[in-house]
């Protein structure tokens, strides 16, 4: 009650919030139109009641006057007033022109018809009553009960009531003029304006409940439909019998169909069947739809999509008041973007993110599981392990996205040739793996190991550039050689290193011999490093002599290591080894300053060669760093010849060009180094300012033999050189029918042990006299066959025992083997140089552990060194 009085307070403070509350303005809180228009519709179809009432009590009460005296014409006329009034309100709220009128319309309208029909009825009475006292009371409770009537039939519309009320007591209160009328009214209204008051206060509640429940139905329906819309998730409503009867559209419209072709369907339509890899989803779904239970999370793939497509439903069972099931509800959300992201998590750990080979983990369980004992015996497979040679040099010159982009097409060509045989894997950097499962046959490996090669060797296209690399492989299979993982990768990676050591660009099968060479190139390494830092490195110069006159006109610069124990190491042996490690630009630099300053003390004015690596020159400071060597030693650039390898063109680009250009600005001569022997086309020779090429030794050697093709190559090459203006040297002459031969041929300068072996730069001071030195040559008559420098590793044959030993140099006709002590001048050999491969030999001379072999008959080089290394040891 307190509650009701402020609010009544508050409303008679506020006139047109009073008005508002009874509905006789129009507000937001109002109650909806069509309520109140159906509230005033029942109210119409009982009015009827009070208008039979009002006959009949007007009848009662005029039957003791007789109808005679009741006949006047007033008395009619109001009475007729009284009825057509009931009758336009029992008949207005029909009207379709009424319902349309806004709330409180409705309400100015039928008020005042209200007020009139009782205050017209109370006149109809009025004019009918006796005039006694007990008349009047009889008309009084006569009006009474039928406003009491009219308040039940009214209802919740209390306002009517009110007039009604106000209408039917204003008359008697009128005529009578008494206190008893007067109270009477002024207690019937005051009950009847707190009725009313208290009902329009309630109406004014229930619409704001109305209208906020309203805006929460509207709030929930827009975030259902904006949760919708984004794709997150839809909704669904099955009937009792498991068929769709609602399906939200973003559903449809993602399915590509229309929402009248899958209502009436059962939901289990939608779904595929699963399996129990995938979950089993769609017999899950089924078992909580039979069993009419709630079910949450249950991932399905869809069976009504153009791609595929996966969900995870949740739903719950519709019951009524009564228990009775009425079907499912529930929600779906789409799991398709999270099932890509988990496969593409699983990809990129089990593959290489660049190349989409597999990765280490794959490759290394992929090679345990190959390995994995099968009844007590370890399985049948074999590994390679790849190493591309001059990848470094691609990333250095032309940088990281075009050796990314070379890796791409390296593993492109390595899936091709190995196919469905094996697995191929990247190790890291631009190292690779091939696991083959199963027993593969020698030969097979063989070549395979061929096809890989040819096949990487050939130019590559990155960003317009000419590329060229080559592979190293090395090979370990299981058992043979090793029955775990970690055994076939360490005996794997030997082999590999192997085939580094022995010029790259080939293939070599593991053997047991190969842990010490292993041991060995790490101890260089090591010993390098050392050398380096303590300046034990030298220099010694080899002179280039003019072939017509036989003066020197210059000196090449040739690195020499002589090692504290092992004595001196060939430069073939310790070069790769820098390479590898990356001293090579340390050893570079040192050797160009160290050439250019002893050449500055050199009183003829003879040219200093000296040799540029291809990382040297694609540093782009280079040019910087020369022109500060020679600016430091003051030696005139012209007699600086630096001498670039075919290699620094496998790479043929915009910088290699702007390298030479440079270059040349500085005044230093250029000369091409070792023609003939690299992987690159003439047309490099077009552009590039080259003041000299230098025929390789391969060519000059044994070109005085009867039947060789080399001086064909050779004179080819004069003709080329002279064609382009450049000067010739022609390197490794040794023999005086090879120097014979050169000078025929018309080369302009020569290179060889014929003039002199390489000499210290001390040396060279003593022998200057202030004028061109003429060179005299001193050596064999005739040449001899072709050898060929190389570390391999040997099984010795002797009295059917077998010895391992190593073979330093080699020719057709004889080897220098070491490894082997004090073996007697004439002790006969059967050395097995690779797998298969198996020479009579003669020991000619023995020294420590060193002696020279003679082969009984002539072997090809070529073939050895593409050749597997003995197995006999690892026997």
């Amino acid at each position: 009650m307190q509650s009701l009085r402020s609010a009544i307070l508050d409303s008679a403070d506020r006139p047109a919030g009073l008005l508002s509350a009874l509905g006789l303005t129009e507000s937001r809180t109002d109650v909806a139109a069509t309520w109140v228009s159906a509230a005033y519709r029942g109210i119409a179809l009982l009015w009827p009641l009070v208008l039979l009432a009002k006959i009949c009590v007007s009848a009662l009460l005029h039957i003791p006057l007789g109808f005679a005296a009741a006949s006047g014409a007033g008395w009619l006329a109001v009475g007729l007033a009284v009825i057509l009034l009931d009758l336009i309100i029992l008949a207005l709220p029909r009207l379709r022109v009424f319902g349309g009128l806004l709330p409180h319309v409705q309400t100015w309208v039928l008020l005042p018809l209200v007020i009139l029909s009782g205050v017209a009825f109370s006149l109809w009475l009025a004019l009918g009553q006796a005039g006694d006292e007990v008349g009047g009371w009889l008309t009084l409770t006569a009006t009474f009960c039928i406003a009491l009537l009219v308040t039940g039939i009214v209802g919740d519309r209390r306002l009517l009531a009110f007039g009604y009320v106000l209408g039917a007591l204003l008359v008697p209160t009128l005529l009578h003029g008494d206190f008893i009328h007067a109270g009477l009214l002024v207690s019937c209204l005051s009950v009847m304006a707190l009725a009313t008051m208290r009902q329009a206060i309630a109406d004014r509640d229930r619409a704001l409940d109305d209208r906020r429940r309203d805006l929460q139905v509207q709030r929930s329906d827009r975030l259902l439909q904006d949760y919708e819309r984004s794709g997150r998730g839809w909704f669904w409503e099955t009937d009792r019998n498991g068929c769709i009867s609602y399906v939200s559209e973003t559903l449809v419209a993602t399915m590509g169909a229309s929402s009248t072709t899958l209502i009436g369907r059962p939901i289990t339509d939608m779904i595929c069947h699963g399996d129990r890899q995938q979950g089993d989803g769609e017999r899950t779904l089924g078992f909580h739809l039979s069993a009419r239970s709630g079910f949450a999370d249950i991932a399905v793939r869809a069976a009504m999509t153009q791609d595929e497509r996966w969900w995870s439903i949740s739903g719950q069972p519709i019951f009524n008041e009564y228990g009775q099931f009425h079907g499912f509800r529930g929600s779906g959300t789409d799991l398709t973007e999270m099932r890509r992201s988990q496969a593409e998590v699983v990809r990129l750990a089990q593959y290489d993110s660049l190349t989409g080979l597999a990765n280490r983990v794959q490759m290394l369980r992929s090679l345990e599981q190959a390995v994995t004992s099968v009844r007590g015996q370890p399985g049948d497979c074999s590994l390679l392990m790849l190493d591309l040679d001059r990848f470094k040099y691609v990333n250095d010159t032309l940088g990281h996205p075009a050796g990314d982009a070379l890796l791409r097409q390296v593993s492109q060509r390595l899936q091709r040739v190995v196919g469905d045989q094996g697995l191929v894997g990247r190790q890291g950097g631009d190292e690779f793996k091939i696991l083959l499962p199963g027993r593969v046959e020698h030969a097979a490996l063989v070549q395979l190991a061929d096809i890989i090669i040819a096949s990487l060797s050939q130019p590559y296209s990155i960003e317009g550039s000419r590329v060229v690399i080559g592979v190293s492989i090395g090979i370990s299979s299981c058992p043979i050689d090793g029955v775990t993982a970690d055994a076939l990768i360490r005996n794997a990676d030997l082999a590999l290193y192997a085939a580094k050591g022995d010029g790259r660009g080939i293939h070599r099968f593991y053997s047991p011999e190969m842990h010490a060479d292993a041991e060995d190139r790490r101890q260089l390494e090591e010993d390098l490093r050392q050398a380096l830092a303590s300046d034990a490195l030298h220099l010694v110069y080899q002179p280039v002599v003019n072939a017509r006159t036989e003066q020197i006109t210059g000196y090449e610069a040739l690195l020499r290591w002589e090692h504290p124990v092992r004595g001196a190491i060939s430069p073939n042996i310790f070069i790769p080894i820098a390479e590898d490690t990356g001293l090579i630009a340390q050893i570079g630099e040192w050797v160009l300053r160290t050439a250019c300053q002893d050449a500055a003390g050199w009183t003829d004015g003879a040219r200093v060669a000296v040799n540029v690596s291809p990382i040297q020159f694609a540093n782009p400071a280079f040019p910087s760093t020369v022109m500060n060597v020679l600016a430091s030693t003051q030696l005139a650039p012209e007699r600086l010849e630096l001498e670039i390898t075919e290699s620094v063109f496998l790479n043929d680009n915009d910088g290699t060009d702007a390298m030479f250009a440079r270059l040349k600005s500085l005044g230093v001569r250029l000369a091409l180094d070792d023609f003939g022997t690299g992987y690159s086309s003439l047309g490099y020779l077009k552009k590039a300012p080259f003041d000299k090429i230098k025929i390789d030794q391969s060519f000059v050697r044994g070109a005085a033999i009867k039947g060789s093709r080399n001086s064909a190559i050779i004179k080819a090459i004069v003709s080329l050189a002279e064609a382009l203006g450049m000067d010739t040297t022609a390197e490794g002459a040794e023999t005086q029918d090879e120097l014979d031969l050169i000078r025929q041929l018309g080369c302009s300068h020569i290179q060889g042990y014929i003039y002199g072996r390489p000499i210290l730069g001390i040396d060279i001071m003593a022998r200057q006299t202030g004028v061109k030195v003429i060179a005299q040559s001193d050596g064999f008559r005739s040449s001899r066959p072709e050898r060929k420098s190389m570390l391999r590793t040997i099984s010795v044959h002797h009295d059917g025992q077998v010895y391992g030993a190593r073979v330093r140099n080699i020719s057709a006709t004889g080897a220098l083997v070491e490894g082997l002590w004090n073996v007697p001048e004439g002790t006969r050999f059967a050395i097995e140089l690779a797998e298969g491969q198996l020479v009579q030999a003669t020991a000619r001379w023995s020294k420590d552990d060193r002696m020279g072999v003679e082969f009984d008959e002539g072997i090809d080089l070529v073939t050895l060194r593409t050749s597997a290394v003995p197995r006999a040891l690892a026997s």
